[in-house]
């Protein structure tokens, strides 16, 4: 094959790139022998792992420049995740690669070398994948911040240059020996390092709406969760499935009592632990943890669809974000309840409350609350407890604060409106499939407005038939006072909790 002539512009090579790939997944592979077909799966796989080295050259570029504001977003991993649409872990990935493999600039205007150059130099032959970098990210950071400077250059030039021939799974134990022939005890950790790696970390619900949890802790934090577990989560204590289960801490309660209590228990560790913490949390509530004060995002605020009320299934949401099946609502909606009835009874009165004032009231923001769920901005995730009223046109410019002419918005994203290039400007849709919702779109462009659907996809996802209705939840009788029931069903056998769909 001889030698193409390729032009110098980036832009175009990567244009050029992008139709090559498209060729390439066009062309018929039935003409190439076997081993062609070997050799062409391993040359596109090295040109991807090349490409790792681009998207950080490129990201790096975006990222000091500061041109990912022309895109409307705040924050160079928000770019990612807003305009590419990249995942969580691929924000994270992108993100450390950026930083790793690129040639950064100092405030000074210094050209600074990779910070893992033996690495960016393997991913530029093509032999390492992002899940290698990520593995080599990972274990250079567990190194202890009193190894030497030379040392650690060294074990990151012996980590990439063993990758070449290692999956990423192998690499990270790899990883795992250098950290250990490095700080074979221990003794080199200290509290700044215990410090940095510490955290926290609720992973989104699934299909289920249930939610993992990872999490790194202090031998101080473990030691506090451990005395308080020893007590909460005991063999019969807070157990959900025993109305005379002994709730609290086992401390207080008669021996007699949790001993039988615990004679009926059939729970694992792992669902009392899950139990005590479900417990500890109730207590903490009730007695006062979300704060005192008026602040709607301290107190436990819900929202449900009427449709969803009236047929006592579906799923509503928090103003955290979280979703929880209808039946649950009443346990743990608590004196929350009341502020479910303004999205099932609200009327226009209601909604215009505060005309004139800058902040919105209380009714107000639950409404916001009730139609956008949180961050109106495209592509956002922050829930409604973290935004504020944004006010369409702003508030300095003579925007009345009415429910038409606000919408929730993050902090960043408020701050992100303006009448210049390189932010945002907003409406209220006023016809279209998402008339009555908030559009944005970047300043001074013609570009179609866009909604967010992050926070609610449903909206654009098409029906699935009928709804399921759970029969004789709690939640029935506390809405049958409040809402007309639906025609009876089928009769129920006697003591059989039957799930059907609505008359």
């Amino acid at each position: 094959m001889t030698d193409i002539e390729l032009p110098d512009n980036p832009l175009e090579l990567a244009r050029l790139r992008d139709r090559v790939t498209q060729k390439l997944a066009a062309a018929p592979l039935s003409g190439l022998s076997d081993r062609e077909l070997l050799a062409a799966s391993e040359v596109n796989e090295r040109s991807n792992r090349r490409g790792v080295g681009v998207d950080a050259r490129l990201f790096a570029e975006v990222s000091q420049r500061g041109a990912y504001r022309l895109a409307g977003s705040q924050m160079p991993g928000k770019y990612l995740e807003g305009q590419l649409r990249l995942s969580a872990r691929a924000r994270k990935q992108h993100t450390d690669a950026a930083l790793s493999l690129s040639s950064l600039v100092a405030f000074s205007g210094e050209p600074l070398d990779p910070t893992l150059p033996a690495t960016a130099t393997a991913v530029a032959d093509g032999d390492l994948s992002l899940d290698h970098v990520a593995e080599i990210v990972d274990v250079i950071d567990a190194i202890p911040a009193g190894i030497p400077a030379d040392v650690k250059g060294r074990a990151e030039a012996e980590l990439a240059e063993v990758a070449r021939t290692l999956t990423p799974e192998q690499t990270r134990t790899a990883g795992k020996r250098i950290l250990a022939h490095l700080d074979p005890d221990g003794e080199l950790t200290d509290d700044t390092d215990r410090a940095r790696s510490r955290g926290v970390t609720l992973a989104p619900q699934d299909r289920r709406l249930m939610s993992a949890i990872s999490a790194k802790l202090t031998p101080a934090a473990r030691a506090k969760l451990e005395a308080l577990l020893v007590l909460w989560a005991a063999p019969g204590m807070n157990n959900p499935d025993d109305e005379q289960s002994p709730s609290g801490s086992s401390a207080n309660v008669d021996p007699d009592a949790l001993a039988a209590a615990a004679e009926r228990d059939t729970r694992s560790q792992s669902q009392r632990n899950h139990d005590a913490l479900e417990a500890m949390w109730t207590f903490l509530i009730a007695n006062g943890g979300l704060g005192e004060g008026t602040s709607l995002s301290s107190q436990l605020v819900v929202t449900a669809s009427l449709d969803d009320l009236e047929s006592r299934s579906g799923v509503a949401t928090t103003a955290t974000g979280t979703r929880l099946p209808v039946k649950d609502l009443v346990e743990i909606a608590g004196d929350a309840t009341p502020w479910l009835e303004v999205f099932a009874t609200a009327s226009a009165q209601v909604l215009y409350l505060g005309r004139g004032k800058r902040l919105a009231s209380r009714a107000q923001r639950l409404a916001l609350f009730g139609r956008d769920r949180g961050c109106t901005a495209p592509g956002c995730t922050v829930p409604w407890s973290r935004t504020q009223a944004h006010h369409m046109p702003d508030w300095q410019d003579g925007g009345p604060t009415d429910i038409d002419h606000l919408g929730g918005a993050c902090g960043g994203h408020n701050r992100s409106v303006s009448t210049t290039p390189g932010g945002w400007e907003t409406t209220i849709l006023q016809s279209g499939p998402f008339t009555g919702r908030v559009g944005w779109r970047p300043t001074g462009s013609n570009e179609p407005w866009k909604v967010n659907h992050a926070l609610q996809p449903e909206k654009i996802l098409p029906t699935f038939g009928d709804r399921v209705t759970e029969s004789g939840s709690a939640v029935e009788k506390w809405l049958s006072c409040r809402i007309p029931a639906p025609p009876p069903g089928p009769p129920v056998p006697p003591g059989t909790d039957v799930v059907r769909y609505p008359a």
